[in-house]
């Protein structure tokens, strides 16, 4: 798949929603989520609160997230290009543990960010949202590895167990090592357990 180049309305528009993350990451980890307005995101970028929503759409919470094409991109590249003879549940486990509360040795900032994000309900559950608009091409891709038709219930399922991971347990204690738990179990099954 080819990618165009941007034109330049594309770019000022790329430039602008990068403008409008960057203000409200900065504004939410300084004040809190509760305690920031759109308006005064809107302020901070030079812009009004409607070209704001013309940006960002799905509201506030979407504000410090892109619009989920990279996550899913990037997903389907951990299942179709992993290494020759590596297992697709090795290659999601791989690509999960360097996702938010899953990454071993964060920088400073980017520990403080995942934490504000798995802190507060509305961007937490808008995490949840972009994860599971991944479902169906990540199950597609997954049945796809199996030799399966693309709605292949099998493959739906992983691929729904699998996004579901960042919520069921991002909030441990140790997140990586209930993420790798969970993979175990979807790996080998309950009697790996036992």
């Amino acid at each position: 798949m080819t990618v165009e180049p941007l034109g330049r309305r594309g770019r000022k528009n790329a430039q602008t929603r990068q403008a409008l993350a960057e203000a409200a990451q900065r504004l939410f980890l300084e004040k809190g989520y509760d305690q920031v307005s759109v308006k005064e995101i809107a302020d901070e970028v030079d812009i009004s609160v409607p070209t704001v929503f013309k940006h960002v759409p799905d509201g506030k919470q979407a504000l410090m997230f892109d619009d989920g094409v990279e996550r899913r991109e990037s997903l389907l590249a951990a299942v179709r290009e992993r290494p020759a003879g590596q297992p697709v549940m090795s290659a999601l486990r791989q690509f999960m543990a360097g996702r938010g509360p899953f990454v071993t040795n964060p920088s400073r900032e980017f520990r403080r960010r995942t934490e504000l994000i798995m802190t507060t309900p509305e961007l937490r559950n808008h995490t949840r949202t972009l994860w599971i608009r991944c479902e169906a091409p990540l199950a597609e891709a997954i049945a796809t590895e199996l030799g399966r038709e693309p709605d292949d219930l099998t493959a739906r399922a992983v691929a729904r167990y699998v996004l579901e991971i960042p919520q069921f347990v991002g909030d441990e204690l140790d997140p990586r090592s209930a993420l790798d738990a969970v993979f175990d179990l979807l790996e080998h099954g309950l009697h790996s357990l036992a």
